[in-house]
């Protein structure tokens, strides 16, 4: 992920307010004879060095760092089930690559009536999907569900199947009969714009499939 473009604007009130109240005590320690309006000037300095500073430090408080993108782990290949028509393979290199391509998804795998009909991006090392709880809520449901940070979420190994350092995870249904699964390597990323095309693109896929299965 791309560093913060706006971080040095961010320390440019920090570091004035340093450089004002060195830049002050310099001058008085050098002063001779110090006059009541050099000490009233002084004093206005100290209170704008301090200000400036103050709002430094708060602006690093309340606009962190985004989370750091990581490297997944795996090669990075494209499966496609042998038994699938040219049109549907097609449909899903052409949804496949929108999403790889547009969005912070690294890992793309498609599960649709039992079967692993799609593996692109970064593979795992499992080439086969078991539904765990969360793949089985999704398809009772027909609601997606979005794992913001895949490494704090205690179930994470239900998804053996995307690389193992997979940070974010989106599991959208595919009608009732599949689900597409999208992997991140960044925590907290996907925007919800980012879900609702997404919500788009596997409406789509489903429609194709439910027509050309």
């Amino acid at each position: 992920m791309k560093s913060d473009p706006n971080r040095i604007l961010k320390l440019i009130p920090l570091f004035a307010g340093s450089l004002g109240g060195i830049l002050l005590l310099i001058n008085r320690f050098t002063t001779l004879q110090l006059t009541e309006s050099q000490a009233r000037s002084d004093v206005l300095g100290v209170i704008l060095s301090g200000v400036l500073i103050l709002v430094g430090l708060i602006w690093q408080q309340i606009q962190p760092r985004s989370p750091d993108a990581v490297t997944l782990m795996g090669e990075e290949g494209i499966e496609f089930d042998p038994n699938l028509s040219d049109v549907i393979k097609t449909e899903l290199a052409w949804a496949s690559h929108l999403v790889l391509t547009n969005t912070v998804t690294q890992a793309f795998v498609l599960y649709y009536e039992d079967k692993v009909l799609l593996r692109r991006g970064i593979l795992g090392k499992n080439p086969q999907v078991t539904p765990g709880k969360i793949l089985q809520r999704v398809l009772e449901t027909q609601k997606p569900v979005y794992l913001v940070n895949l490494t704090l979420y205690p179930g994470k190994i239900e998804f053996d199947y995307l690389p193992e350092n997979t940070q974010g995870v989106i599991c959208q249904p595919l009608g009732k009969n599949g689900v597409m699964i999208l992997g991140a390597n960044v925590p907290r990323s996907y925007t919800k714009q980012d879900e609702n095309w997404i919500e788009g693109i596997a409406d789509k896929l489903a429609l194709t499939l439910e027509t050309f299965s």
